[in-house]
């Protein structure tokens, strides 16, 4: 068990306690010891009992629960609060606008006990009338719990990926002399998928009597030779059935989307028993289409005329660009994170905290930003010739402005904006909001545009188009923002942004140097859109990144 997971166990409980309206110290002590526990920069489960009990915000009591949580699987006082809570009330805590205190109320007050019962409570008005509830927040709930609806049974494609790695890992280590591939959106590297799915020619009741012998686990056939498995706590996997001479055709069925397939379909032809996809391409005169571009039927058009470009590698990244200290609200200081970005290999590193209005985050005040300048310094005379630059991650204001005065914002070699509150704007008024903030001669970095949050959070209103238009007349970059629960902005956009001329730039968010990891799912999900290390800040050596700034602050003056 990782500490995503033990952290998972401790939130849960914490919720759980304040619906049930149990001693909300305690509550607060396990939120906080989740809290903790997700941030830490090692394995718990490596830990001795010295180095967990000492850990802030465990301590003694709570680091015997976590070792009973290793030992059993099970959290005993979590078991408990489970037993005698509904299964639609676990459902409503995934619905964002509505935490344990509000759910406690709708539970007693209305006696809702599923989704589909504070959906209708919500249609039939009953909400409004509910203390801390409002016509506002009534409509913010059914638009959540439809959305929520929508993803049902969906996941991220990180956490899919490690999962079809290892299932494919095991297959080929144990049965050498079999075929097997991932295929479908997994192969795709679609930002989220349904199920994990794979090709292979092995035995149907073979596969199915392995699963078989997995505690829990239920196989089921499908039509069209599938097999789905279904696992405990992992996505659902569907295996695609085929024999060794139409492996390779049925694993390029199985990998392009619909849209792909048909246009493909309408205009090529599949060799009988091609020995491989390169093969398919080939005999149809078209150039190579690597799986992730096989979504539209414009790639094909790319193809034909050779116009693909060589795309983005994680080796590309030369640069740690957004990234979180102790200042703010990091895991690690300053130092730790340098000397982190030169031991995986990167020449610079852009630390950017928070700025004052993200007081919840540690946000800095004027001060800070002098004594953090001043550490900066220090550290680029200690560690040279590698390179800390100085930035922020300037909170968008409701009217669009920046988080500091012209002489703050001056003193930072680099403005990261980014919104974090308000994001229930209408589409005028967030529009109005972002493009004041482009347009702001400081901010050199638009940081993940809509704000989303996948699979839980749709994200700001934004016309892409005009967003992309004018960061191209500002000379502003683009974030794809790395971390796989944002991947923002949409890898879709990213084409559009290259042929207005905007620098893209992917960045990990990095709250700890084991966020700088998250470069490597930021590089994948901007293959999709066709993305090159020449369109990618963060691909620059650091002579090129030093460059590009220099012009930026000869723009910012002249402006």
């Amino acid at each position: 068990m990782n500490n995503y997971q033990i952290a998972d166990h401790f939130s849960l409980l914490s919720k759980l306690m304040d619906i049930h309206g149990e001693n909300s110290f305690k509550s607060k002590s396990y939120s906080s010891a989740a809290f903790n526990i997700e941030r830490l920069p090692g394995e718990i489960s490596g830990m001795d009992d010295a180095e967990l009990f000492s850990i802030r915000g465990i301590g003694d009591a709570t680091g015997k629960k976590i070792r009973v949580l290793l030992a059993t699987g099970k959290l005993p006082q979590l078991e408990d609060l489970l037993a005698i809570t509904p299964q639609g009330i676990l459902d409503m805590l995934q619905i964002k606008g509505i935490g344990p205190k509000k759910i406690a109320i709708i539970w007693k007050e209305l006696g809702a006990e599923s989704l589909g019962e504070l959906e209708y409570a919500c249609n039939e008005n009953r909400l409004v009338a509910l203390k801390g509830f409002g016509a506002k927040t009534q409509e913010s709930i059914l638009q959540n719990i439809a959305y929520f609806q929508q993803n049902l049974g969906f996941h991220l494609w990180s956490e899919a990926e490690v999962v079809g790695n290892n299932l494919l890992q095991q297959f080929t280590k144990n049965l050498p002399k079999q075929l097997f591939s991932l295929t479908g959106d997994i192969r795709r590297q679609s930002e989220t998928l349904e199920f994990v799915e794979l090709v292979t020619d092995f035995n149907k009741d073979k596969l199915a009597k392995i699963f078989d012998a997995v505690p829990g686990t239920i196989v089921e056939e499908e039509p069209n030779d599938r097999l789905m498995v279904k696992m405990p706590n992992q996505p659902r996997v569907r295996f695609h059935l085929t024999d060794t001479g139409h492996f390779i055709h049925t694993l390029f069925m199985t990998t392009g989307s619909s849209e792909f397939l048909d246009a493909f379909l309408k205009g090529y032809t599949i060799p009988d028993a091609p020995n491989s996809e390169e093969e398919i391409f080939a005999a149809n005169g078209l150039a190579y289409i690597q799986p992730m571009l096989r979504e539209t039927a414009d790639i094909l058009d790319k193809a034909k005329n050779d116009t693909l470009s060589e795309l983005i590698q994680p080796a590309d990244i030369k640069g740690i660009i957004h990234s979180h200290s102790t200042w703010s609200d990091g895991v690690h200081t300053i130092e730790q994170m340098a000397k982190a970005a030169i031991a995986s290999g990167h020449e610079y590193l852009v630390i950017s905290d928070h700025s004052q209005t993200a007081f919840y985050a540690g946000g800095l005040k004027p001060e800070q930003i002098a004594a953090q300048h001043q550490e900066v310094d220090e550290l680029n005379a200690k560690l040279a010739p590698f390179k800390i630059f100085k930035s922020i991650e300037s909170d968008i204001l409701s009217d669009g402005s920046l988080d500091y005065n012209e002489q703050v914002l001056n003193s930072f070699d680099l403005v990261i904006a980014s919104v974090h509150s308000n994001l229930k704007m209408s589409l005028e008024k967030a529009m109005e909001r972002v493009l004041t903030a482009v347009r702001n001669p400081y901010t050199t970095i638009l940081g993940h545009p809509t704000g989303r949050l996948l699979l839980s959070r749709k994200g700001y209103p934004l016309d892409h188009k005009k967003v992309i238009d004018t960061c191209a007349e500002h000379n502003v970059v683009i974030e794809i923002n790395a971390h796989p629960r944002r991947l923002d902005i949409d890898w879709r956009w990213i084409e559009y942004a290259i042929e207005k001329g905007v620098l893209l730039s992917i960045d990990p968010d990095a709250h700890s140097v084991d966020g700088f990891r998250d470069t490597y799912y930021g590089v994948k999900i901007a293959q999709k859109g066709g993305l090159t290390a020449k369109n990618n800040l963060s691909s620059f050596s650091l002579v090129e990144f030093e460059e590009f700034l220099k012009n930026r602050k000869r723009h910012t003056e002249t402006v």
